[in-house]
């Protein structure tokens, strides 16, 4: 089975003898993936994906050459994704991996999350290599790869690609896939990574080639297939169109960041313009202040955060409601100043010490994750002192947007 008349050119050269057994099919997997272009938004939202952040898919083949390598001298890979959680603003990226299934299979699932735990603690996921890449790539706004498929179909789609690892020894050179890592723009791993993401998103044209030899027969595949399948059984077809299986949407996972937060916050006036990472470089601007979620896999993290928070349902018998849980974090960490119980994805619980409970909701122009919101009220009275009577409405920047968020009593 072929995708596209070049493939039988060079299977010609190749094997003659195999010619007479080809057949052009076209390709199902990407005939699915261009039939679910239209819930692109919804696969970002299963993400957890906010407005004005930007996916990066981190993708790698199954070999030592790929991007999840051999760990070898070449192997960019273990300093490059602690990079990734550092350089990159946490409320303006979000980071998920596809990994090869032989990835999966040859270490084992518990293998690869310990290889990966710190990265997934910065709000890396995991996506499934069967069931849900598809989805990750429709809503990736860029793709990190190498060589393998996923990264060409990424292209094709016509998503930004950078290239971390080539690999261009095991290609055919006369292959697109070849034409295509030659083309491709490539990571500097030495390089400051924001500013070539950025580069890459300003200066992005799609690249014909992998969008013209993915498949000669674009959202034909079922058709041919099952024409195929048919003649070999000498029987006649159904009468009833050929159809592949839509592309389902993956459950609700949104990330679970539980690495400390540095955060850097300017205040003016009502407007607090707030910027979280795993770690920000010395010459930040702003006020700066330690975000820390409960829970943190070092306790120790929890005695210096200026902020804690949590995520639940507010009838948690086991916190014993926001109030409660807010409360026992103000006591029991003495150098924190603000508790934040985060109970819906645009709502939380706050309580600041000195002021007291505070409901903290989003306006209707607001989507930004709602321990953003606790971290601009923590900024905002550290430099105003006090909320007025009948609240306030703090216009938080954050990810490129302004969120109108709403603080009462």
């Amino acid at each position: 089975m072929l995708s596209h008349p070049e493939q039988l050119e060079r299977l010609r050269r190749a094997c003659p003898e195999a010619e007479k057994a080809a057949v052009l099919a076209g390709d199902p997997c990407f005939d699915r993936m261009l039939a679910a272009r239209p819930y692109r938004e919804r696969f970002r939202r299963a993400l957890g994906l906010r407005r004005g952040q930007r996916l990066i898919v981190v993708n790698s083949t199954w070999n030592p050459e790929g991007l999840f390598g051999s760990g070898g001298g070449q192997d960019v890979l273990p300093s490059l994704l602690p990079r990734l959680a550092a350089e990159l603003p946490a409320d303006d990226y979000r980071l998920a991996a596809v990994l090869h299934p032989n990835i999966w299979y040859g270490h084992g699932p518990g293998q690869i999350r310990v290889w990966l735990d710190r990265a997934r603690r910065s709000g890396l996921t995991l996506i499934d290599p069967v069931h849900a890449w598809r989805q990750a790539l429709l809503a990736a706004d860029i793709v990190l790869g190498d060589f393998g498929a996923v990264t060409y179909y990424a292209a094709a789609l016509g998503c930004p690609v950078l290239l971390a690892a080539a690999g261009e020894e095991r290609l055919d050179p006369e292959a697109p896939l070849a034409a295509f890592v030659r083309d491709t723009p490539r990571l500097d791993p030495q390089g400051p990574l924001r500013e070539q993401f950025e580069e890459l998103l300003a200066r992005h044209r799609p690249l014909a080639g992998p969008a013209e030899f993915t498949t000669s027969a674009p959202g034909a595949s079922a058709e041919l297939l099952r024409r195929h399948f048919y003649t070999l059984m000498d029987l006649a077809e159904p009468v009833a169109p050929a159809l592949l299986e839509p592309l389902p949407l993956p459950p609700y996972d949104p990330p679970l960041r539980t690495h400390p937060l540095d955060v850097r916050a300017r205040v003016r006036g009502l407007d607090v313009v707030i910027e979280r990472s795993a770690g920000h470089p010395y010459d930040a601007d702003g006020e700066a202040h330690r975000a820390v979620h409960e829970d943190t896999r070092d306790p120790g993290d929890l005695e210096t955060a200026d902020v804690i928070w949590r995520d639940g349902p507010p009838d948690d018998p086991r916190m014993g409601g926001p109030a409660s849980w807010t409360a026992e974090m103000l006591h029991r960490h003495p150098h924190c100043s603000l508790a934040a119980y985060v109970s819906g994805p645009d709502r939380c619980t706050v309580r600041a010490r000195g002021h007291g409970v505070f409901q903290l909701s989003a306006g209707p122009a607001a989507d930004a994750d709602p321990a953003v919101y606790a971290s601009a009220l923590h900024a905002w009275l550290a430099h105003s002192g006090e909320v007025p009577p009948g609240g306030a409405t703090l216009r938080v920047h954050v990810a490129g947007g302004m969120h109108p968020v709403v603080c009462t009593r």
